[in-house]
């Protein structure tokens, strides 16, 4: 008689993520796209102490976390998480591309950054190769990480926001603010275009792509005066 195959368990993996559309979306890609069923969604959390209490509950085998939450920064949760549960695979999945997060996502422990544009192949097999030891980092992140090396540590944000003009820095203060174009416009005294134009060249000069990654690296700035 023929041994019946050896059945491996799945692996846990826990969501953390504040946004429940995220979470929602990234459990419909890994339930459609992990085939062989070689992972499983133990749980999710929506904040930093919630990740931790599930993580102690739960006890996943990875944690795919969010850099930026609504109690504090996710490397500090990862370095938490692996303080208490050394073996524990954790993968910060972002939109975020800042060289702070992710210099300190890495020296946290993090076994990989992931930019939430990946495809749902590529998550599969980062998450995979995470689980195996393997450090997983998307092409842009693994250059950044490579410059951070050479010159030991991240681009302060002082000097990404020096490239700026005086016009291009009130702009992205008042981006910051939470102020939208026209309201730009109007407290500057110019044009929409004129204001779109300061906008795209804040971007194209911090290497950015949302209005969220400005204000981030504005507020990390002022923090460090």
């Amino acid at each position: 008689m023929t041994p019946s195959p050896v059945q491996t368990a799945s692996k846990r993996i826990l969501l953390v993520d504040d946004s429940a559309l995220v979470r929602a979306g990234l459990i419909s890609v890994l339930e459609s796209t992990d085939h062989d069923h070689e992972f499983t969604i133990c749980g999710e959390a929506a904040s930093g102490n919630e990740a931790l209490d599930q993580v102690r509950e739960l006890r996943p085998d990875l944690v795919l976390l969010d850099v930026r939450l609504p109690d504090g920064q996710g490397y500090d949760v990862c370095r938490a998480i692996l303080a208490e549960f050394p073996e524990t695979r954790v993968i910060m999945l972002t939109a975020f591309t800042n060289d702070n997060f992710i210099y300190e996502s890495i020296t946290a422990g993090a076994q990989g950054y992931l930019m939430k544009e990946i495809e749902p192949a590529g998550l599969i097999t980062a998450i995979r190769d995470a689980l195996t030891g393997k450090s997983v980092l998307s092409e842009k992140i693994t250059n950044k990480v490579m410059q951070m090396m050479r010159t030991g540590g991240p681009e302060k944000p002082e000097s990404q926001l020096a490239s700026l003009s005086q016009q291009e820095t009130r702009v992205l203060k008042l981006v910051a603010e939470g102020q939208t174009n026209k309201e730009i416009a109007e407290a500057m005294n110019q044009s929409g275009n004129t204001v779109k134009n300061y906008l795209g060249s804040v971007f194209d000069k911090l290497k950015i792509r949302r209005r969220s990654q400005a204000a981030a690296l504005w507020t990390e700035q002022q923090r460090g005066k």
